[in-house]
């Protein structure tokens, strides 16, 4: 089970580390980020949620300070980086998506490298990296060499190099984009720990989930635009007093949906495909009435099961983005 952080709100509106307004980056023609503006606060886990090609990864590049905004204001525990993208390097880490790690260096000798590159002592690195390897499970693997690990084990060690320096603020870049489902447990636990342990973390994810279990405040990020920002309790506080369930049947036609509306007023309906049907209702949903209904039909219900509420369908109702162009990690495996 992954560690589930408290949704205690942190007092980010009175205590920002990171303020953001009127950000702006252009690619030619085209607008990645979009006059974005947010706070994040000491010790706050926050969320950029969006699709790929949202601009996630380039508002984490202008934050660390690996690309220039063409407008707007940054200020990093109160330095204005938007002038000096430099000012604050000394307090942030940094994991890109993709790895950023010597294949021809072991482990151990790549944390002691990033130690020196952000200017800590040769012995206090050596002993950093020795603590790294053991806390992310990665000791036996220590002196084998980079381009050796798998990928579970080679973001494990990117995050663990982007933390040698002890940096105030964490910025993860999609952390378990491509890994196995046990890696990408261990290492939203290590990034829960990392937050209880007073590390700002700054996370960008497609994945719904991992949004939900992990982040404390959530922004939605569409087309370079923030679209909502909000703590996960007042996203999801909306729908929780409404009750769902979705019906699974054999084919039942595509007209089922509009018979079951008209039989049954009450409650709101939605076809999810041929063989599923999605209710709502304020008030509690009378299953048995909808089975019999819909066996009159001809077909045969195979499921009726309570849906709790989710990210997911907050993130659909806001955006009308689908979830399949959002992301949601599969159960199996995604490569070694």
């Amino acid at each position: 089970m992954v560690a589930q952080i408290s949704k205690t709100m942190p007092t980010h509106e009175n205590n920002p580390l990171i303020e953001v307004s009127e950000l702006t980056k252009r690619f030619d023609d085209v607008i990645a980020v979009d006059g974005i503006g947010f706070t994040v606060g000491k010790g706050e886990l926050f969320g950029f949620l969006g699709p790929n090609g949202a601009g996630k990864t380039t508002t984490i590049n202008i934050l660390t300070g690996l690309a220039r905004p063409d407008s707007g204001a940054i200020r990093i525990s109160g330095l204005d980086i938007s002038r000096n993208p430099k000012a604050a390097q000394h307090l942030i880490g940094i994991v890109p998506d993709e790895s950023n790690l010597y294949p021809e260096l072991t482990g151990f000798d790549n944390l002691c490298f990033c130690a020196s590159l952000y200017g800590v002592q040769k012995s206090e690195g050596i002993v950093r990296a020795k603590e790294l390897l053991e806390q992310f499970d990665l000791k036996e693997a220590a002196h084998r060499k980079f381009a050796g690990y798998s990928k579970g084990m080679k973001r494990k060690l990117t995050i663990a190099a982007g933390i040698i320096h002890h940096p105030e603020i964490l910025f993860l870049d999609e952390p378990t984009t491509g890994i196995d489902v046990a890696s990408a447990r261990q290492i939203r636990h290590l990034i829960a720990e990392l937050q209880r342990a007073g590390t700002t973390v700054f996370l960008t994810t497609h994945y719904i989930e991992e949004a939900e279990r992990l982040c404390e405040r959530i922004a939605f990020l569409v087309k370079g635009q923030i679209v909502r920002v909000d703590s996960v309790a007042n996203l999801l506080q909306p729908i929780q007093e409404r009750k769902a369930m979705l019906i699974s049947f054999l084919n039942g036609g595509s007209d089922l949906c509009d018979k079951l509306a008209v039989t049954f007023p009450d409650y709101e309906f939605q076809t999810i495909s041929f063989e599923q049907v999605r209710v709502e209702s304020a008030d509690i949903i009378n299953i048995g009435p909808l089975i019999r209904f819909i066996e009159e039909q001809g077909t045969q219900v195979t499921e009726a099961r309570r849906l709790k509420p989710s990210l997911e369908e907050v993130f659909v109702r806001i955006t009308g983005i689908e979830l399949n162009s959002v992301g949601r990690e599969k159960e199996k495996a995604k490569g070694s």
